[in-house]
């Protein structure tokens, strides 16, 4: 049965970029600390080559890229990653969420939609028995699970403070209870898996 999965990388004070994120930093100003887990160590932007995950990270990276079907993300993290080099990186459908759908680019790497519940009705669809990844940015966590749509919830916890940026629930009013699945952790992160009671 298709789950709906969503993920996402903090800091230990709960900044999900640093401060000034935006096109060509879309971490933010040393927002690339938190991601060092996916890159295997220190990374800045413009780095041609960069390494991959390994160990944990590497492990929890391929099971997650397994189980997924279709990817949900924000329009603001489509823009600050520069749209991926209009190269869809996951391979599998990905539906973005946007107010602007008329503006989805051709060659049909991305499909521009308008909301978060018809972006993952499209990515359930589209993912046939795999997961579903909402991969963020956070307004687009914060939606999908104000309208009980998440059925697990993986938080990764890199070892920084940042200080300043966008936190991850800034903003949200909603009680949800969680039940723990399991906690990884490596030397660039802990990954602390939840399911989202209903």
């Amino acid at each position: 049965m298709t789950k709906v999965v969503a993920g996402i990388t903090t800091s230990i004070d709960g900044y999900i970029t640093g401060p000034h994120d935006g096109p060509g930093k879309g971490l933010g100003e040393g927002g690339e600390r938190l991601h060092y887990w996916v890159f295997g160590g220190p990374w800045t932007y413009g780095e041609e080559g960069k390494p991959e995950a390994t160990g944990e990270d590497g492990a929890w990276l391929a099971e997650m890229t397994a189980r997924t079907g279709a990817v949900v993300g924000g329009r603001g993290t489509y823009e600050a990653a520069r749209h991926w080099g209009d190269e869809n990186p996951f391979g599998v459908p990905f539906f973005i969420v946007t107010h602007r759908p008329e503006e989805e680019p051709e060659g049909g790497q991305f499909a521009f939609v308008s909301g978060v519940e018809t972006a993952i009705e499209r990515a359930r669809a589209a993912a046939g028995d795999k997961d579903v990844h909402v991969m963020g940015g956070a307004d687009v966590i914060r939606q999908a699970l104000d309208a009980g749509l998440v059925d697990e919830l993986t938080i990764i916890v890199a070892p920084v403070i940042l200080g300043d940026g966008k936190r991850l629930f800034d903003g949200f009013a909603k009680s949800i209870d969680l039940e723990q699945l399991g906690v990884r952790q490596s030397k660039f992160a802990t990954f602390i898996d939840y399911r989202v009671a209903r």
